[in-house]
């Protein structure tokens, strides 16, 4: 594998984030159509592992929001991700917040998002999925689902249904995010009440679902790094009980502590990369503690080495994800990530 990235990271870095993932997807997909990418990339570590009744080929994915449409899918594939996570996509498209809504803060890694589920909407989403070649060759895509902002909080099962029943023929998987800080009171879907009604809606439409396709499609949940214990007690009990096939732990948090003193420390959204690696661990520690190996989890939060990952396999994470890591370190940490399983 030829490692460039290094060469072009401070060309990247001088724009400003949304342009540099812009520009930075661009040159991947005309790299990829040319077939160009692969050679540079190399073919991808094949480590197979089966969860959840997937197959998957290598036990490191993308994590949602890089690719939140499909519109990259398969220069992401090239790139060699085990499986990918598309999304978060809603009933309806939306354009987000307002710019700018990202932000780096190189001296901690880390990265600050207040995007919004920006999105084209799911029903295009799963046109581009089915028109990727990594779906068509049957490799595993999950898709992130999440309510539109207009949506009242009382009605957000709704959106998730609607979703749940779009996506279904197409994903691999299904991951109900309810965990993003940049959608308002989204995080008050991690309560009792809300979400006990909104697993249950999920479970039905699932259970339909599944009959109507003669497969029962995994669907997992990701939950927020900011919970406490009690609260991750209570969200494991409901996990069994809605019989949720994985967790994926986790999202970004909304702390400011390690980074308050930096520039754009104290903007707005959801703080991800270094940052937020020992608050992820912590919550994968616990709920494995909770979960007892009855369901998966999927480490996710401040991968930036395989040695990250071997701490989130030693807290209890059976794969992970990589974002924030990859904007810092480049195609280069997936390989990396996937010898840490050996």
């Amino acid at each position: 594998m030829i490692d460039s990235y290094s060469l072009l990271r401070p060309l990247l870095f001088s724009m400003d984030p949304e342009s540099a993932h812009d520009f930075s997807f661009n040159q991947l997909d005309r790299l990829e159509r040319c077939g160009l990418l692969s050679g540079l990339i190399g073919k991808p570590l094949i480590r197979p592992i089966q969860l959840c009744g997937i197959a998957f080929r290598n036990p490191v994915g993308l994590a949602a929001g890089l690719d939140k449409d499909g519109k990259h899918i398969d220069a992401l594939a090239s790139l060699g991700f085990g499986f990918l996570e598309i999304g978060t996509v809603t009933p309806k498209p939306q354009p987000g917040n307002p710019k700018p809504r990202m932000f780096r803060l190189p001296e901690a890694n880390a990265l600050i998002n207040r995007m919004g589920f920006n999105n084209d909407g799911v029903d295009t989403c799963v046109e581009r999925v089915k028109r990727s070649r990594f779906y068509q060759s049957g490799d595993v895509i999950g898709l992130n689902i999440g309510k539109n902002a207009s949506t009242a909080l009382e009605d957000a099962s709704k959106d998730y249904v609607i979703c749940l029943n779009t996506v279904y023929p197409v994903a691999t998987y299904i991951t109900a995010n309810i965990s993003s800080p940049n959608t308002k009171n989204l995080r008050d879907l991690q309560g009792e009440v809300l979400l006990r009604q909104l697993l249950s809606a999920l479970h039905d439409a699932r259970k339909a679902l599944a009959d109507q396709y003669g497969v029962r499609k995994p669907l997992f949940l990701k939950i927020a790094p900011d919970l406490e214990e009690n609260d991750l007690r209570l969200i494991a009990d409901l996990l069994l009980e809605f019989e949720i096939d994985a967790v994926i732990a986790t999202n970004t948090t909304i702390s400011r502590t390690p980074v308050c003193n930096l520039p754009y420390g104290n903007e707005a959204g959801g703080l991800s990369g270094s940052p937020v690696f020992s608050l992820s661990n912590q919550t994968i520690h616990h709920l494995f503690q909770y979960l007892q190996n009855r369901i998966p989890i999927i480490g996710v939060g401040g991968i930036l080495s395989g040695e990250d990952v071997r701490q989130k396999i030693d807290v209890g994470a059976s794969l992970v994800q990589l974002y924030t890591g990859l904007i810092y370190k480049g195609p280069k940490l997936i390989r990396d990530c996937v010898r840490a399983f050996e």
